[in-house]
């Protein structure tokens, strides 16, 4: 089994288990719309900003859809100085919530796939595949504002062929924190 593969199955356990879990008692009534959020995010070395919809919760209220899309910075050497270079990555992810810690605090699981478009300067492939998987806590302060912290693991192969050494980018943990507005 490759490490794409057994990282879709460890987000997939993780998301079963948050479901499991879920609360359906009168505790799980926060707003239920589409949300819009910001994040600043770590993927393994690589500094991204993004942004993301998360589409209003269904089946009880406990599983929702995420889309995103995040600007990286690959640290490298370009043969004449250390250079940042930008790539793109999208996500598409379910997420499944678990019981409200009180009545603003979430916790949840998400797993999905991740598609990289990496810049030519430093790989010779159009595009990579692979999968995600995280946990996340979501505190909101006021129902249409929430802020939230996300950590888990990428798994890509994803490799910088054209940079001496092959370094990898894009594998391994995941850092995410941001805020998302209700629509």
């Amino acid at each position: 089994m490759n490490s794409k593969t057994t990282l879709l199955i460890l987000a997939l356990f993780v998301m079963l288990a948050v479901q499991v879990t879920a609360q359906t008692g009168p505790a799980c009534v926060a707003p239920n719309k589409l949300d819009i959020g910001f994040n600043v995010n770590q993927y393994q070395k690589d500094f991204g900003i993004g942004l993301h919809l998360r589409s209003p919760y269904f089946i009880v209220k406990s599983v929702a859809i995420k889309v995103g899309a995040n600007i990286q910075w690959l640290e490298n050497f370009n043969g004449a100085e250390i250079t940042w270079t930008t790539y793109q990555n999208f996500q598409l992810g379910i997420r499944g919530r678990s019981v409200m810690v009180s009545d603003n605090i979430f916790v949840y699981g998400e797993g999905g796939v991740l598609a990289i478009l990496p810049d030519s300067d430093f790989s010779s492939q159009r595009s990579v595949l692979g999968g995600y998987g995280l946990f996340g806590f979501e505190f909101r302060p006021i129902s249409k504002l929430a802020y939230f912290i996300e950590l888990g693991g990428v798994g890509t192969g994803a490799t910088a062929d054209k940079i001496a050494d092959k370094p990898i980018y894009s594998n391994g943990f995941l850092t995410t924190v941001g805020l998302r507005l209700k629509l």
